[in-house]
C-alpha cells in the first residue's frame, strides 16, 4: 500500500471516529472524510474529470482543498496545487502547461480567477462565487463513489510548480510513491503518531506542509487542523486552543509573533511535543530566544525542496544551539545524501560542494522539459540540489550559496550568501541581494543591489568600510547600486535572474 486512497480508507475502517481534519471550526472524523472524498470523486467524474486529468487547487488552507484532491486521486486524476498568491497571469500559465481541465477556486479568489485566460471548468469552494458551483453543494448532492482500483504507485499523482526563481515555474511530476515516501520519511524523522495534532498554518500547496506534514500527520492515523491564512496571533491561538502537538512553520512564523504579540509566554504550549521550521537556518541567538519565548528546545529544521518530495537532511534540536547555521549531518530516514566537488569526488570537511540526494520521494521530473530534467540528474540518479555547502569537522552541513550564485572574479570563488548576510548587518539595510557583473578582465564584479531601510540613505563608501573589517577584499563589492524593492516571488524568494538581466 504506497497511495493515500488505500490510507484514508484503512483509518476509516479501523478507527472510524477518530479525527482526520480539522478546519474553520469543523472536525471530519475519518469515515466522514473518507466518505466526502468519494462524494468528491463523484462530483468531479459528472464536470468531466476522468483517469489522467488535471485538477488544479487554488485555495487557502481549507477543507475544500484536501477533501478534492482526494476525490481527485479516486478517480486516477493528478492535482496541481497552485499558490494562491499569485496573479491572474501567474496562474493562467500554471493552468495551460500543466493542462488543467478543472480549478477549484476559493470563492474568495474568483476575483483573480475571472481574469485568467485559459479555459477550465471552475468549482468554488469555502464560499459561493458567482457563475461558479460550489463544491460543498455538489457534495451534498452526490452519491459516494464505489470502490475503485487504488492508484498504482507509479502513477502520477501530483504536479508541484517550483516559485520559478530563475525564469518559468517548472512543474515537478511526483507519482502516488513518491508522494507516500515524501510523507512517511517525514514522519519517521520527526516521530509522528497516530496521536499527533497538527497545525497546518503554512499554504497547504507548498510541498513541505502538503506533503511532509498534512499527509505525513494523516498516513499515521493523526489529526490535522488547518489554519485558512498565517497570521502570527491566530497561529498562537490554533497551537494553544487546539493542543496543538507538531506544527512546521519558515523560522519568521515562529520570530513574527515576538514582534506583534506581547505576552507569547502566557501561551499553553505544554501540549506541543516538536515544532520544525525549513526555509532558512536560524542562528545560535535567534534558536536560544526561541526556546525562550515558546518555553521549549524542541526545534528541528528540515531542508529539502519541491523537486526532493521534500526530502533532505535534519537538524535535531540537541544540535541547534552547538550547530546553529548547519541543515544537519544526515539525510531524514530514507534519504542518501552526499557533498560532491566540481570533480565529482565526495567532499571531506572544509570543502565545499554541491549537495546531492537520492531517495523514493525524488521527482520524476520535469513536465514537458526534458533538458532541465536530465540537468536535475546525474548519471547515477541522484539528484542535484544546486546548493553548495561546506562540511565542518562534524560532518555538518553549512550552505554557502546556490552553485548558480557563485561569483568567479579574477580566479576567486566568491558565494554571494556570504556577502549579503555580513551587509544584511548594516543598520540601514533592509534588503541585499549580491550578483556577478560581467567584467572583461576579471570575469566577474561582486555587485550589491541594495535597499535601505525607511528613512535611512545608503552610501557606497561608508558600505565599502563597513565591509573592510569583516570579509576579505575580494569578497567586497565593488559596484553598488540602490533600488526601492528587491523582485521577489509570491513567496518570498529572492529572482536573481531580473537583477543579472
Amino acid at each position: 500500500m504506497t497511495d493515500f486512497v488505500s490510507v484514508i480508507d484503512q483509518h476509516a475502517r479501523v478507527q472510524a471516529d477518530k479525527e482526520c481534519l480539522c478546519a474553520a471550526g469543523r472536525s471530519y472524523s475519518y469515515a466522514e472524510f473518507a466518505e466526502l472524498s468519494r462524494r468528491a470523486a463523484t462530483a468531479l467524474r459528472a464536470q468531466g474529470i476522468g483517469a489522467g486529468d488535471k485538477v488544479a487547487l487554488l485555495c487557502f488552507n481549507t477543507a475544500g482543498f484536501v477533501i478534492a484532491m482526494f476525490g481527485a486521486w479516486r478517480l486516477g486524476a493528478v492535482v496541481v496545487p497552485i499558490n494562491h498568491k499569485l496573479q491572474a497571469p501567474e496562474i493562467d500559465y500554471i493552468l495551460a502547461h500543466s493542462g488543467s481541465k478543472l480549478c477549484v477556486v476559493d470563492g474568495a479568489l474568483a476575483a483573480v480567477a475571472q481574469r485568467v485566460g485559459h479555459s477550465v471548468t471552475w468549482v468554488a469552494t469555502d464560499s459561493a462565487a458567482e457563475g461558479m458551483p460550489l463544491l460543498e453543494a455538489l457534495l451534498e448532492r452526490a452519491e459516494p463513489l464505489a470502490d475503485e482500483p487504488a492508484p498504482a504507485s507509479d502513477a502520477l499523482a501530483q504536479i508541484l510548480y517550483t516559485s520559478g526563481t530563475t525564469g518559468k515555474p517548472k512543474g515537478c511530476l511526483h507519482t502516488h510513491g513518491n508522494v507516500f515516501f515524501a510523507a512517511i520519511c517525514a514522519a519517521a524523522g520527526t516521530g509522528l503518531t497516530r496521536n499527533e495534532r497538527t497545525l497546518i498554518a503554512m499554504p497547504v500547496w507548498h510541498s513541505s506542509p502538503l506533503n511532509n506534514w498534512l499527509l505525513g500527520t494523516l498516513l499515521m492515523g493523526g489529526s490535522a487542523v488547518l489554519l485558512r491564512e498565517y497570521a502570527p496571533k491566530p497561529f498562537l491561538d490554533a497551537l494553544a486552543g487546539e493542543r496543538i502537538s507538531f506544527t512546521f512553520g519558515a523560522p519568521i512564523a515562529f520570530l513574527a509573533p515576538l514582534a506583534v504579540v506581547p505576552d507569547v509566554k502566557s501561551y499553553d504550549f505544554s501540549a506541543m511535543r516538536m515544532w520544525a521550521y525549513g526555509g532558512g537556518p536560524l542562528g545560535a541567538d535567534m534558536a536560544r530566544k526561541l526556546a525562550d519565548s515558546y518555553g521549549s528546545d524542541r526545534f528541528v529544521q528540515v531542508y529539502g525542496m519541491t523537486e526532493s518530495g521534500p526530502l533532505g537532511t535534519v537538524l535535531y534540536p540537541e544540535e541547534a544551539i552547538a550547530k546553529a547555521g548547519s541543515i544537519g549531518r544526515s539525510g531524514v530516514p530514507g534519504v542518501a545524501i552526499e557533498v560532491r566537488g566540481a570533480d565529482g569526488k565526495r567532499c571531506t570537511a572544509g570543502e565545499v560542494g554541491e549537495i546531492h540526494l537520492r531517495s523514493p520521494a525524488i521527482m520524476k521530473g520535469y513536465l514537458d522539459n526534458p533538458e532541465a530534467t536530465a540537468a536535475a540528474f546525474d548519471a547515477h540518479g541522484w539528484y542535484r540540489t544546486g546548493d553548495l555547502a561546506r562540511i565542518d569537522e562534524d560532518g555538518f552541513l553549512f550552505i554557502v550559496d546556490r552553485l548558480r550564485d557563485m561569483i568567479i572574479t579574477g580566479g576567486e570563488n566568491v558565494y554571494s550568501k556570504e556577502v549579503e548576510d555580513v551587509l544584511s548587518t548594516h543598520p540601514d539595510v533592509q534588503d541585499v541581494a549580491v550578483i556577478g557583473r560581467p567584467h572583461p578582465e576579471w570575469g566577474e564584479t561582486v555587485t550589491a543591489v541594495l535597499v535601505a531601510k525607511p528613512g535611512r540613505t545608503l552610501d557606497a563608501d561608508a558600505l565599502r568600510e563597513f565591509l573592510i573589517p569583516k570579509l576579505a577584499r575580494y569578497k567586497i563589492p565593488r559596484g553598488y547600486e540602490f533600488v526601492e524593492a528587491l523582485p521577489r516571488t509570491a513567496t518570498g524568494k529572492l529572482l536573481k535572474h531580473l537583477l543579472k538581466a
